[in-house]
């Protein structure tokens, strides 16, 4: 009977280490601890740790050096999960997240959320740490204010008055970024079992949060001038109040349409009418001009909660963002971000201060606008030169949203181009049903004009021809 628990512990010790080193814990070429040291360490007795290295050993994931002990292999098998050309792990959520945070310059990101990096170098972080101290050195080692930094949220009161929405200090709650602000709003409203609206196609993260809390999605089909009213009407009238529909009224991702302002007003009937709230999602306010219609401009935060972020103007490392809306929800939301989180980071909120208050700033956002919609328009005359259709033609959005004749499914699009190193976004992804087949994609216009994708595409519609 004895034996069995050690055949237990020396799986779960060969697991463990091996995630260790996939994780980057010892690095390709290290030494591994000594037997003695980990049987010491996981209080087990020195077989058991000679059986999990020669396990290890078997599997190619450590290599022995006589008299030297244990080695991580220079380049240990990769994690079936991790696997490039591997489509069930590649069409999910948590792929998705995970090609974004790869920094990897063998492979080109066509799916990529974010601005090329070289559109934020003129926002030199570096600069402003000096003047972030003069702002109050012994602040930042508390915890800062529940709603956030103070100074930060009196600047935020002009931004939102650009876009025509009048707001108060009291009516604004710092976030780390726009996720975290989505993720308080669902912690407010949401119970496992609600209803719950959204763009459809959509924001992925918006999808898993959802999911992650028990909500049902319904998904509204997004229009190249905005959501289907007749659909967001019928789900309004069902039975069980859908108390929350969220939506992306300008630079919609994945789509790049823009809600017509006709809509939008027709939207906020709706949500008049059946008690609903509005949650808008504008994380690139400073990609559109700032008098573009919105719809908490119309609302002025009575139904609307207007959701902001940085990360896409000035550093996603920063993860600043924000929630503006009615003032006692805001203090509503301000206390669960106290329960959950504690506080947003105060030294990044007064960074993020210190660069509004610098001249520069503005002058940075307009050079963004401009590049965008060069991109945008180069973007679009590729696409369509490759013979893809758009869904729309916007002026300027970071993302396009297209498809190639003869893939009905995108994903064997991304399965194609995988093998020329380029990572694509199939639109299956941005459905609240990924497991359907969706002939659409997501495109970078800031990642487009490298030619490698262009070459790609050129190789297979040759084949296909």
């Amino acid at each position: 009977m004895a034996p069995a628990p050690t055949r237990t512990l020396t799986r779960t010790l060969v697991e463990l280490i091996r995630r260790q080193i996939t994780e980057g814990a010892y690095a390709p070429g290290s030494r591994l601890p000594s037997i003695r040291a980990l049987a010491d360490q996981h209080g087990c007795a020195k077989n058991t740790i000679v059986n999990v290295f020669e396990e290890l050993t078997a599997q190619g994931v450590v290599e022995p050096r006589r008299g030297s002990g244990f080695f991580v292999c220079a380049t240990p098998p990769r994690p079936k999960e991790e696997e490039e050309g591997s489509l069930s792990r590649a069409m999910d959520v948590v792929w998705l997240m995970r090609e974004q945070l790869k920094h990897d310059p063998g492979h080109l990101r066509l799916g990529d959320g974010f601005p090329p990096v070289e559109w934020l170098h003129d926002v030199r972080l570096d600069k402003f740490h000096q003047k972030v101290v003069r702002t109050g050195m012994g602040a930042l080692f508390g915890y800062g204010s529940r709603f956030g930094y103070l100074p930060l949220r009196q600047h935020l009161v002009q931004k939102l008055a650009q876009h025509g929405i009048e707001a108060a200090t009291s009516q604004i709650v710092l976030t780390h970024g726009a996720n975290q602000a989505l993720d308080i709003v669902i912690r407010n409203f949401i119970r496992p079992g609600d209803r719950v609206l959204v763009d459809e196609p959509g924001y992925y993260m918006l999808y898993g949060k959802l999911k992650l809390s028990g909500a049902r999605i319904i998904g509204i089909p997004r229009h190249a001038d905005g959501p289907d009213l007749e659909v967001l009407e019928r789900e309004l009238k069902r039975p069980g109040k859908a108390p929350l529909f969220f939506t992306q009224s300008l630079a919609h991702n994945p789509t790049a349409s823009d809600t017509a302002p006709h809509k939008a007003h027709q939207i906020l009937q709706l949500a008049d009418r059946y008690d609903a709230l509005i949650v808008e999602n504008d994380a690139f306010a400073d990609f559109k001009p700032a008098t573009a219609p919105r719809i908490a401009t119309l609302d002025q935060l009575r139904r609307t909660l207007y959701i902001g972020s940085f990360s896409k103007s000035v550093s996603a490392a920063l993860r600043v963002g924000f929630i503006a809306c009615h003032r006692d929800l805001a203090s509503d939301l301000a206390d669960i971000k106290m329960l959950v989180h504690m506080s947003s980071s105060e030294y990044c909120e007064r960074t993020l201060d210190v660069i509004l208050s610098d001249g520069h700033f503005s002058r940075h956002t307009a050079r963004l606008r401009d590049r965008l919609q060069q991109a945008t328009d180069a973007a679009c005359r590729q696409l369509q030169q490759l013979g893809a259709e758009l869904f729309c033609a916007p002026q300027q959005s970071m993302y396009l949203w297209a498809k190639f004749p003869g893939f009905a499914d995108a994903k064997l699009l991304a399965q194609a181009l995988l093998a020329h190193h380029v990572v694509l976004a199939p639109g299956s992804i941005f459905h609240v049903e990924p497991e359907q087949a969706v002939p659409w994609s997501r495109f970078n216009v800031g990642l487009l004009s490298d030619p490698r994708f262009a070459a790609a595409m050129a190789g297979l519609l040759d084949r296909q021809a």
